[in-house]
């Protein structure tokens, strides 16, 4: 089994979760590296700036915040673990 493989497979199985609509995971410069449902490309850039941002606001290096983008219809949850940043997006059921 190869990388790309166990990612895709971590992300459809995030996506059989009730109420998760989408899953971007990025790379430590910004880029795509799989995404499932309402997620894509074009929310790469924006999500890994939020996310990258807002280790900024920490002085510990073990706390690593979470950017949550919240609406009516549901959230947008992402972090930034080491090169990693991951967010995910739930529908209100």
């Amino acid at each position: 089994m190869t990388l790309d493989m166990t990612l895709e497979q971590h992300l459809e199985d995030t996506m059989k979760k009730p109420s998760i609509v989408g899953i971007l995971c990025i790379d430590s410069q910004g880029l795509n590296l799989g995404c499932c449902g309402t997620l894509s490309d074009e929310h790469a850039g924006v999500i890994f700036i939020l996310a990258w941002q807002a280790t900024k606001l920490t002085y510990d290096l073990t706390d690593i915040p979470v950017v949550s983008l919240e609406s009516d219809n549901g959230n947008v949850r992402g972090q930034k673990r080491n090169s990693i940043t991951v967010a995910v997006q739930k529908m209100v059921s």
